[in-house]
């Protein structure tokens, strides 16, 4: 999700990867493919028509359809954050440590300004902001600040954290803090999602940010199979075994309910809906498990692409190159498209413009199946592919000139 590679390097033949002015594709195009399927679940969010009635995951209310269209889009918060963390690493390959700790803290504090302050006025169009919502974009600003002091730790104490923290994480499970008290929000930034209203205004905290930082610091900390002296050919067999290893862990600590997940996989129904409860588990926090089989699968897709060039591919890293930009602007385009879907089916778009579809109880009965959701995705990435083209060659052309620009 956050784009903080200027100074890249090629992988595809040894040669080439001595350079490092060249991007690294393989992250490109992995950024690129989860956040083209991002905007499917912000399109679901905005058009499905049972979108603030239930939760997908719901077994009791859920179809397969439905339940895997918002199952593959948990493979992106994760990769975001964890490629945010390899992309760190390689900002920091031609800087001092204090020249990275400076980018990543003064980064962080701009990703919690566009969350609080852009993201929740394209999520709402209300200028009153009386209703925040702490989500990926909060995540990857905290777990930047908090990675500007862990990157002066050694390196085995930087690995340790990152692992301590996705996976110990699930310890706290239990812990809670009642009340909409200061203590009670404090605890709900770190580990227990929850809302709070302080005056006129509602804080949704939906992502805790204790499991993000490590899932950063370990992207951060495998960052180093990038750097120009490794062997391309050892470092896929690496993320190849880890990304193997992760899922063989999943399967084991799932099947044996044992650890990993607040809610444990039980029978259900038929055979199908128990394989989706066997693999329902939990993103708010992201446990154990979650990340298990996301960021797994992802290191084998990082392996698998080094040397992919096609013409998919290349439509897909474009999108990968200019990933703020292209969160900004996909959640404004949806809204709009929203709004207009909203005048077209005869309901009041001002309580789109103003509260946001899923939690307006007023708008019940609007929205669509998911054949429409498929439709609207699938016509919102090619609206805004020529726009991320634009401007990937805009921040290429200017970067160097104009330093703002590695902020977005």
């Amino acid at each position: 999700m956050s784009n903080v590679i200027t100074v890249d390097f090629a992988i595809a033949q040894p040669r080439v990867e001595k350079n490092q002015n060249k991007r690294i594709e393989s992250i490109d195009l992995l950024r690129g493919i989860v956040m083209i399927i991002m905007a499917l679940d912000h399109v679901r969010d905005y058009f499905h028509y049972d979108a603030f009635m239930y939760s997908p995951t719901d077994l009791s209310q859920t179809t397969v359809p439905l339940f895997f269209t918002r199952f593959v889009t948990h493979y992106c918060a994760p990769v975001f954050v964890f490629l945010a963390g390899t992309s760190s690493y390689l900002y920091g390959l031609k800087r001092d440590k204090k020249q990275l700790s400076f980018y990543l803290l003064t980064r962080g504090v701009w990703l919690v300004f566009l969350e609080l302050f852009i993201v929740v006025l394209f999520r709402t169009f209300n200028l009153s902001y009386t209703y925040l919502n702490l989500q990926v974009i909060w995540a990857i600003g905290i777990s930047m600040i908090a990675l500007s002091g862990i990157i002066y730790l050694p390196r085995p104490l930087i690995l340790l954290t990152g692992v301590l923290l996705i996976a110990g994480h699930n310890l706290l499970d239990n812990v809670h803090i009642q009340g909409n008290n200061f203590s009670a929000f404090l605890w709900s930034l770190l580990h227990d999602p929850s809302h709070f209203t302080f005056g006129r205004i509602t804080v949704y905290v939906r992502y805790p940010v204790l499991p993000w930082i490590g899932i950063m610091t370990a992207g951060y900390y495998l960052g180093s199979l990038y750097a120009s002296h490794q062997n391309p050919l050892k470092r896929r067999r690496i993320l190849f075994s880890l990304g193997i290893a992760a899922i063989i862990l999943f399967i084991t600590l799932r099947f044996s309910n044992w650890y990993g997940d607040p809610v444990k996989w039980s029978v259900q129904r038929n055979s199908l809906f128990t394989v989706l409860s066997f693999f329902n588990v939990a993103k708010y926090p992201p446990s154990l498990l979650y990340t298990l089989i996301t960021l797994g699968p992802a290191l084998v897709f990082l392996a698998a692409t080094e040397k992919v060039r096609n013409v998919w591919a290349t439509y897909a890293i474009i999108f990968g190159r200019v990933p703020m930009f292209y969160y900004l602007a996909h959640i404004l385009v949806i809204h709009v498209f929203a709004i207009v879907a909203a005048i077209a089916t005869g309901y009041p778009s001002m309580i789109v413009l103003t509260t946001g579809v899923n939690d307006t109880a007023a708008l019940k009965g609007y929205g669509f199946d998911l054949t429409v959701v498929y439709m609207v995705w699938i016509g919102l990435i090619i609206v805004l592919y020529p726009l991320c083209k634009w401007f990937n060659s805009y921040k290429t052309t200017y970067q160097l000139g104009y330093r703002w620009l590695s902020y977005l």
